[in-house]
């Protein structure tokens, strides 16, 4: 079998275990991609989770001896849940992004690159292979976009004619010189509806992100969350759909056909208060699968009471209460604090002045003295 052949071969393959798209590209080092990192980093834009060297995120031949291309796939994801449970006074619920929906895609896309993988080599024996999955070094975005997989959009997502924006990244460099795809046409246009609309103004132009601002990156964080963001949060309680939902590009793409990304409604927009009692080990149970587990319990539970501050949830004061007393995390009590005061029940105040009697931490003695401020400004 030739190249030719196996290229083709691959792609068929790759359809029949269920990727939805796959592109080829060369491994040449991405040069444009580096100068935008290094301005990033300069900027101070950057998350936190990437990889710290950008020779590794931008020359594929650092990550495998004689690579020669890269093969980019796109697996879709749903935009619509079947059964969306709706939250009520006494029973609020907050909601994962669509990308936590179903089983984790780092699994699911993994177990499809070391299927494709193994095609490859009972094909190729000489062959060699790498693949990676959002954790890589390599910027999923960037190999996508130029084995025209779809173009890079101004919400800083690729953009698939067929899926919309909805759709997982994944690689695999490889040693086998197939012939490159060709990168698609940008089709955002004038259109500017994502920037206009991003709930903390983390778009910063198009195809830039200050990720410090973004609440899809903020609601993975484990600091406490900066003041100017709270109230922008809503009901989210990880990641942040608002400018997917915005796209004209995304109209009518549902994306309903991968079984395994599926949401079980109660896990997808689960019930707030019950979220606040899970220990470590009924987190992990009841969301361990799901990839919006992957910093475990502390920020989930955070995100959930800055939620319940946005329902102004009356009912959830008692639970609070007893939180801000017994609960060892600064970041918890820090945030409650925080919360009792946008609720603004008279019991709160009397809990924020309990609490300042005896707390000891600096970080959170300055929310309970700002939330005291606010309950004495409503009177």
């Amino acid at each position: 079998m030739n190249a030719v052949q196996l290229q083709q071969s691959v792609r068929d393959y790759a359809e029949s275990i269920g990727i939805d798209k796959i592109g080829f590209t060369t491994a040449a080092p991405f040069r444009e991609l580096k100068n935008r990192l290094k301005r990033q980093q300069e900027l101070g834009y950057q998350s936190g989770f990437e990889e710290k060297d950008l020779d590794k995120r931008t020359e594929p031949a650092l990550l495998l001896d004689q690579a020669e291309s890269i093969i980019a796939i796109a697996v879709a994801y749903p935009s619509k849940m079947a059964d969306s449970p709706r939250g009520k006074k006494g029973e609020r619920r907050g909601i994962f992004c669509r990308a936590s929906w179903g089983t984790d895609y780092h699994t699911v896309l993994r177990e499809k690159l070391r299927l494709l993988e193994e095609f490859i080599l009972e094909h190729a024996p000489e062959a060699k292979v790498r693949s990676m999955v959002d954790t890589g070094e390599l910027a999923d975005r960037a190999v996508a976009e130029r084995a025209g997989i779809g173009w890079s959009a101004k919400n800083c997502s690729i953009i698939t004619p067929e899926f919309g924006s909805y759709v997982y990244l994944g690689e695999m460099i490889t040693n086998i010189p197939f012939a490159p795809d060709v990168p698609m046409e940008d089709e955002c246009g004038d259109c500017t509806l994502c920037l206009d609309v991003c709930p903390t103004g983390a778009l910063i132009q198009g195809g830039q992100l200050n990720a410090q601002r973004c609440i899809a990156f903020l609601t993975q964080s484990k600091k406490p969350i900066p003041e100017e963001f709270r109230a922008e949060f809503g009901n989210r309680i990880y990641g942040c759909d608002t400018c997917q939902t915005v796209c004209p590009k995304n109209k009518g793409k549902h994306n309903l056909h991968q079984q395994a990304f599926q949401a079980d409604p109660e896990l997808a927009k689960p019930l707030l208060q019950p979220v606040l009692r899970l220990s470590n080990r009924e987190f992990k149970e009841k969301f361990g699968h799901v990839s919006g587990s992957w910093r475990g319990k502390n920020p989930i539970q955070r995100n959930a009471i800055i939620a319940l501050a946005h329902f102004k949830e009356e009912s959830a004061v008692p639970e609070l209460i007893s939180m801000l007393e017994n609960d060892p995390r600064p970041v918890i009590r820090g945030t409650i604090a925080w919360a009792l005061g946008r609720i603004g029940l008279d019991e709160g105040y009397v809990a924020i002045k309990e609490a300042l009697s005896k707390e000891e931490d600096p970080e959170v003695r300055a929310e309970l003295e700002k939330a005291a401020d606010t309950y004495i400004l409503k009177k």
